[in-house]
């Protein structure tokens, strides 16, 4: 007796197919009002409107970023300016010196305990002064400007509350002493860096 190896024609495993393409994949039933992101992911669009009130624009499957994500950063200032001082690892081109300074205020709705005072800081951070630093140097002011540098909450650091604290885009804050000490030399650093802006949709 032969053995069929060939795969099934016919109606069967067109239909499986077809019904496994038709399923939302947050409720897990046949799309109502379906949409596609431009990631080519589908969802009902209720089920998208609820992921997007929780995870902001962010596709729940790929997590590629579809809109504007905006932060809960209090309100302050980057400015930034250059100096001739060479980085360790980047011996070709001087260092461009990021100040952030976001003062003292009061949390506001959108922020854990509204009503209550937050701790202001002045971060001080380094790039190097080459082509890569500057593009890195554009994608921190459009995420500074989007609120999406620094958060409130817990300080890692100290343990206190209600402080105005990075939000998991890291920066070399430290000039020296290698990644264990956020400084340089780093060789990855920046294409970190960049990877943890396009999470965010700045790229």
């Amino acid at each position: 007796c032969k053995k069929d190896t060939e795969a099934p024609t016919g109606g069967g495993a067109a239909a499986a197919g077809d019904d496994k393409d038709e399923t939302c994949p947050i409720c897990m039933d046949v799309f109502t009002n379906k949409q596609q992101l431009k990631c080519k992911h589908e969802f009902c669009k209720g089920c998208l409107q609820r992921a997007e009130e929780s995870l902001g624009p962010t596709c729940p499957v790929c997590k590629d970023v579809f809109g504007v994500i905006e932060g809960d950063q209090p309100d302050g200032r980057m400015t930034w300016t250059t100096y001739v001082m060479q980085l360790p690892g980047f011996t070709d081109c001087g260092t461009i010196v990021i100040t952030y300074d976001i003062p003292s205020g009061i949390q506001t709705g959108k922020h854990p305990k509204p009503g209550q005072r937050y701790a202001g800081i002045t971060r001080t951070a380094y790039l190097p002064d080459n082509k890569e630093g500057k593009e890195v140097l554009q994608l921190l002011k459009q995420a500074f400007d989007q609120k999406l540098i620094f958060t409130i909450g817990m300080s890692r650091t100290t343990g206190m509350d209600n402080q105005v604290t990075w939000n998991d885009i890291h920066h070399k804050t430290s000039t020296v002493g290698g990644p264990q000490s956020f400084g340089y030399p780093d060789p990855n650093y920046l294409s970190r860096v960049r990877e943890e802006l396009k999470a965010k949709g700045i790229k």
